[in-house]
């Protein structure tokens, strides 16, 4: 495989899996994510169309651009991942504020009643962790990995 095809490929299913992790872990584990977590999926949101638009555009320089582009948002995913896990960790302060997730709509006292209910998630709390390291930590080094691993191709490709 050559190392721009594998570039684009990690583009592309790097933030496709970590949002269907995150997606997955929020709609059927039930772990609510709070603002910084929602601060880490817009880059991935606009990883995905750009790692597709590099795949279409593969046989023209602007498909570089496209895939240079993906790789950005992907690390700076990453970058805002390894912020909150610093948070998390205690390694210095983040927000100030919660986030919750409530439904919206109905009569007031519907909205009331719903946001009292509605889970209230702290930015400086991880919900789950796997070897200490928790969901931001591991979007910090897959989202950094993947970022530096497509430069790096795209950064061979061209010398080769």
């Amino acid at each position: 495989m050559d190392r721009l095809k594998l570039a684009r490929a990690v583009a592309l299913l790097t933030p496709v899996l970590l949002m269907a992790g995150a997606l997955g872990s929020q709609y059927i584990g039930g772990l609510y994510p709070c603002e910084m977590c929602h601060w880490q999926r817009w880059p991935h949101y606009a990883a995905i169309p750009l790692a597709l638009l590099a795949i279409l555009l593969r046989g023209q320089g602007i498909g570089r651009l496209f895939l240079a582009l993906a790789a950005l948002a992907i690390l700076t995913s990453g970058a805002i991942g390894a912020f909150h896990a610093g948070v998390e960790y205690g390694w210095w302060e983040g927000l100030t504020t919660c986030s919750s997730i409530a439904d919206s709509g109905g009569s007031v006292d519907d909205m009331l009643r719903n946001l009292m209910q509605a889970p209230v998630v702290r930015c400086d709390e991880a919900q789950w962790t796997l070897g200490g390291i928790s969901l931001a930590g591991f979007n910090a080094i897959l989202s950094i990995g993947a970022a530096l691993t497509i430069l790096g191709l795209m950064t061979k490709a061209r010398r080769s």
